[in-house]
């Protein structure tokens, strides 16, 4: 059985998106430096996330006019999507809709993944209820040097040092990257 890994950008004051729900600042930020194939993780089947970042993805980078550009970023991961709304799929694209508990939808989740890890792409409070569910086992952040006024927290949980053991802190170009796993 995979890992469930919350892997996000944040700004270095702790937000996701903007105030407008925009991720514009994150692509400002010079990217040299980088890795080659990002710092985004690696062994993930099942792409997970809340229908705020569903919609940002399909309008950012137009992925329904351009369903084919759906495989470029997502390949054919099936990717779960929280939501009660009906919501537009590209063409293509193995999205599915779920809705209800964290805990109650584990087993589908973890039969989709099969030995692979979860990749729970945001928001920060979908990432919280995996955390409340104790099901998240790793937190990857990507920090870029931006602090934002406002807009969509991080994580929004009070989570105690106790439960969070740094795995490693590196630097790339303008980015710091902070993996922890998550203390049962």
């Amino acid at each position: 059985m995979g890992r469930i890994i919350f892997d996000t950008a944040t700004s270095m004051n702790g937000w996701i998106a903007d105030e407008a729900g925009s991720l514009d600042w994150l692509f400002a930020v010079d990217h040299d430096g980088l890795p080659e194939g990002g710092l985004l993780p690696k062994g993930v089947t099942v792409l997970v996330e809340g229908s705020t970042t569903y919609e940002w993805a399909l309008r950012a980078e137009a992925l329904l006019e351009h369903p084919e550009k759906w495989q470029l970023f997502y390949g054919q991961k099936p990717t779960f999507v929280f939501t009660r709304r009906s919501l537009p799929v590209p063409a293509g694209a193995d999205v599915r809709f779920v809705s209800g508990p964290v805990a109650e939808l584990l087993p589908r989740l973890r039969a989709a993944a099969g030995d692979g890890d979860i990749w729970v792409m945001g928001g920060g409070d979908l990432a919280g209820q995996f955390f409340d569910a104790g099901a998240l086992d790793g937190i990857g952040l990507t920090v870029a040097p931006v602090a934002l006024t406002g807009g969509a927290p991080l994580l929004p949980r009070r989570i105690e040092a106790d439960r969070l053991r740094l795995v490693s802190a590196h630097a790339h170009g303008q980015f710091a990257r902070l993996v922890y796993d998550v203390v049962r």
